[in-house]
């Protein structure tokens, strides 16, 4: 299915058919990393880290094995319209998240650059990621 010109400027994301949806994905890959929660309440903190999933590319922020993620990962989930607010932990550079918030996506998203590349070369992409199989202290791989 052909995209329609700047979609994601004339739709709600409610309105985004499928591929549309799937097209608003800039391909970072930081929902792939994994995230650490301590504490309760108001307590509570969340911590990002360079630890990915065994299934991402850590060169290029893709899913290896994109169609087949949800069998091969038990906690892989689906974003989705009625999911959305409860992933309260998206980048901010998420399109999802700026769409949701009504703000613009990034010049260097792949919709508005027209190059898939354009995140590698904007910097999004997390440095020295490591595969989750080769970890042994997730505190040694906290981000900010």
């Amino acid at each position: 299915m052909q995209l329609s010109t700047n979609f994601w400027q004339t739709k709600s994301l409610t309105e985004m058919n499928e591929t549309e949806w799937e097209a608003l994905c800039d391909g970072c890959g930081k929902c792939c990393y994994r995230k650490f929660i301590e504490g309760r309440g108001k307590k509570q903190r969340l911590y990002f880290t360079r630890i990915a999933c065994n299934l991402l590319d850590l060169e290029t922020g893709k899913c290896r094995n994109y169609s087949q993620r949800f069998k091969l990962e038990s906690d892989c989930t689906k974003l989705t319209i009625r999911n959305l607010a409860d992933f309260k932990w998206l980048p901010k550079t998420c399109a999802y998240r700026l769409l949701y918030e009504n703000k613009p996506l990034f010049d260097w998203h792949p919709l508005i650059s027209g190059n898939f590349n354009s995140v590698k070369q904007a910097g999004i992409l997390i440095d020295n990621g490591i595969h989750e199989d080769d970890v042994i202290d997730w505190f040694d791989f906290i981000i900010e």
